[in-house]
């Protein structure tokens, strides 16, 4: 446990370090995810369930939400006591992990239903999804980690340099000031220049450079992994299970196969053109000094959060769980059953898609934000 202590990804939420970076965060403690002290400083995981741990549940899955709680928050090398959202006895067994009462109880385990709901712990997706269900949490809870940030710095230095001489700026000090803050949880005085550029005050402009971070954050996120996914398709294409294969297995297979290509190449686009939204308004403002359409669009842009979310979610599970399963370079086999297992878990990860089976995301009302 004690290499999660600074870990915080898409696949993991990192409360104990944010509980650490917020102690002197009135807000943080006033509003927190989870009313279970001890469940909010745990680890949140998006686990790949093992053959082994099949059992844990009522039907098979082969992503589970995983809850680590370490046994001594002064030391995570101590270890600690695990348990997976939805296991068998898991009530029980989260309220003795937790010391809750009654209604605390109710209230975390529906948090934790909602975020097991979900494809990914990316913190733009988990606040719209949060709050279009009605749970409202201290902002702390999702800002990007400290890795992805020093990921992203150049890829955002790039895209901030266009708008520094037009939010009254200078040369490279103004950029990475500029980079730092956009990057950072907080919305300081560092920012007051963007205020004053896109017209807008106090929580309108809160909101606003949250949404323009969301889309900074997914538009490097697609350029950083689309190749990859290109790569793992045309393994999917092409994969053939060793040993005795059905009539019935072989027509799935190849339905599947299929279904989930489309399914990738569709939501990627759909994400593309989302980005597409966000270029054309970011690019009227930088080459016409002309806010109105980029603040109209930060104003209305969290609604568009949940969809790329998932998509990019589902997407990027289909990558990280294929490579896991199948090392580049490495063999390929597998025969039809696990490989149809695996087929049947990429196809639900697009809700949408399923002929029976809602997206358990709720979607948000749309609010055009040009009405006054």
């Amino acid at each position: 446990m004690g290499a999660l202590g600074g870990a915080s990804t898409s696949r993991v939420l990192n409360l104990f370090r944010i509980a650490q970076d917020n102690e002197d965060n009135p807000e943080h403690l006033e509003k927190p995810l989870f009313l279970s002290p001890i469940i909010n400083k745990a680890f949140l995981l998006k686990h790949r369930t093992r053959a082994d741990e099949t059992y844990l549940f009522a039907s098979p899955r082969a992503v589970a939400t995983k809850v680590l709680i370490p046994f001594d928050s002064t030391d995570l090398r101590a270890g600690g006591r695990s348990l997976f959202v939805d296991q068998r006895g898991y009530v029980d067994t989260l309220r003795e992990a937790g010391n809750y009462n009654s209604d605390s109880l109710e209230r975390d385990l529906s948090v934790l239903r909602l975020l097991s709901a979900v494809p990914s712990l990316d913190p733009f997706l988990l606040r719209e999804h949060l709050r279009n269900n009605q749970i409202d949490v201290s902002p702390s809870y999702f800002s990007i980690s400290e890795g992805d940030q020093e990921r992203m710095h150049v890829f955002v230095t790039q895209e901030m340099s266009k708008l520094v001489a037009l939010a009254g700026g200078g040369g490279g000090g103004s950029s990475n000031r500029l980079v730092t803050a956009m990057l950072s949880s907080e919305v300081d005085e560092k920012l007051a220049p963007l205020r004053l550029t896109l017209n807008l005050t106090g929580n309108d402009f809160r909101e606003g450079v949250f949404s323009w971070r969301g889309f900074l954050y997914y538009k490097w996120s697609m350029a950083k992994f689309w190749p990859d996914v290109m790569g793992v398709l045309r393994e999917i294409s092409t994969i053939q299970p060793i040993g005795a294969v059905t009539p019935e297995q072989k027509v799935y297979l190849t339905e599947a196969r299929r279904t989930i290509i489309e399914m990738v190449r569709d939501n990627g686009n759909h994400v593309n053109k989302s980005l597409a939204i966000y270029d054309s308004s970011f690019g009227d403002l930088v080459a016409n000094q002309a806010p109105k359409n980029f603040r109209d669009f930060l104003l209305s842009a969290p609604y568009m959060f949940l969809e790329l979310g998932e998509k990019l979610g589902a997407i990027s599970h289909i990558v990280s769980f294929w490579r896991y399963r199948f090392a580049v370079g490495g063999p390929r086999n597998i025969d039809a059953e696990e490989l149809a297992a695996i087929f049947q878990d990429f196809s639900s990860g697009f809700g949408e898609r399923l002929k029976n089976e809602a997206s358990p995301i709720k979607r948000p009302i749309v609010i055009d934000a040009t009405v006054a």
